[in-house]
């Protein structure tokens, strides 16, 4: 028996000191892309599976993760209902400004669509909707023409067939390449709601992180309910504008949808895996209404 282990101390021995300190890479640990990915929050290394089955929400430190728009319509509609609306509107450059047509290029390419907001028709819990949301992995969601006038064609069809509607929204603002044509399309989108509004049908404005800018000041903030996901950044300038705007120290907490919520701007704020469970039982409420 002593001989045997012996033997196998000498195995394992031999083995140690054939790869020890060895620094070339003929031993790898083959891992599959994406298997893993990195938070932004706690800098944890997390499951993809584990990240997906908890809503892409951190499970160490509660850190939401971005989200494309796509991913945000599929987590809030029933399987396999969405019929998307005006999906090739594309960009042109009216104020022929240098670079932009170049940065566009780059988006599409990166997110695989043409622009910052996808929309369509679904079912939630078959309730028929209009549904759209902002992509913040596009140019930061901005609103540029093409974006203002997707924004307000899903506003009008919802109004022609009579359906509540819901918009997500994550946008740094305006789209600064495109001048008074991007601000411009906060007054149409406006105009378009105002319509909706008029023919007695529910709107719910989703405010992400971040809704800031000239989308927070039109459409963002225009529903008849307005819903943030928790720990937002919801205002109009950035914080160091207006601190330097004003000269004075901000609050604690400025700017964030719990602060937005006590001051009056938001109805509720929702934590992301209750998001799809607030929006069926406020659409089943206004249905029967």
């Amino acid at each position: 028996m002593d001989n045997f282990f012996e033997q196998h101390r000498l195995k394992r021995e031999s083995f140690k000191e054939t790869y020890r300190n060895k620094s070339d890479l003929s031993i790898k640990i083959s891992i599959p892309d994406h298997l893993f990915v990195k938070c932004d929050g706690c800098n944890e290394l997390i499951y993809t599976k584990d990240l997906e089955s908890s809503y892409y929400v951190c499970p160490q430190c509660g850190h939401y993760f971005t989200l494309t728009a796509r991913k945000r319509i599929e987590m809030t509609i029933d399987e396999g209902t969405f019929q998307e609306l005006d999906a090739f509107l594309m960009t042109s450059n009216p104020l022929s400004f240098d670079g932009y047509n170049e940065k566009i290029k780059k988006y599409q390419d990166e997110s695989n669509e043409l622009e910052a907001f996808v929309s369509g028709t679904a079912t939630i819990y078959n309730h028929k909707v209009a549904i759209g949301a902002l992509n913040s992995h596009f140019m930061m969601g901005s609103m540029g023409s093409v974006v203002g006038e997707k924004v307000t064609r899903l506003v009008e069809f919802a109004t022609k067939y009579k359906l509540p509607l819901i918009i997500y929204s994550a946008s740094g603002g305006a789209r600064m390449q495109e001048g008074i044509f991007s601000l411009m399309q906060m007054a149409k989108t406006s105009a378009a709601l105002s319509r909706h509004n008029q023919a007695g049908l529910l709107y719910i404005s989703v405010l992400t992180h971040p809704t800031t800018g000239g989308v927070a000041a039109s459409f963002a903030t225009l529903g008849d309910i307005n819903i943030a996901e928790e720990g937002a950044l919801i205002g109009f300038a950035g914080q160091r504008v207006i601190k330097q705007t004003i000269g004075q120290d901000l609050p604690a907490g400025f700017q964030t949808a719990e602060f937005q919520l006590e001051k009056g701007m938001l109805d509720l704020v929702v934590k992301r895996k209750e998001m799809k469970k607030t929006i069926v039982k406020l659409l089943h409420f206004h249905s029967r209404s």
